[in-house]
């Protein structure tokens, strides 16, 4: 049926009795490439509830479902979609703001 956007779940930051030794800072190509990896995800996921959309339309036009599960799905991949714009946005504005500074 209709799958949320389930974003990962949180992580501790730091343990009260870690020690320095075991406590090891991420790389920038770490952190690029998990932000990457999010990226990914949120659109694959952007992407399989337009197809759910599509995939429900078709049975409700056959008459296996309701309509308020085809508008459910319909906004919630409206919503997915939109917010996945908002981010595209402000990605793009943070990369010319960089591109901006003086070095």
């Amino acid at each position: 049926m209709i799958q949320p956007l389930q974003l990962n779940q949180v992580q501790l930051v730091s343990k009260p009795f870690e020690t320095n030794a075991a406590k090891q800072a991420a790389t920038p190509a770490e952190f690029t490439q998990s932000f990457g990896q999010y990226l990914e995800q949120a659109l694959n996921s952007v992407s399989a509830q337009e197809k759910n959309v599509h995939t429900l339309n078709d049975k409700f036009m056959i008459g296996e479902v309701d309509a308020s599960e085809v508008l459910i799905a319909a906004s919630q991949a409206q919503l997915g979609l939109s917010l996945t714009s908002q981010v595209r946005n402000k990605v793009v504005e943070a990369y010319q703001e960089i591109m901006r500074m003086q070095v």
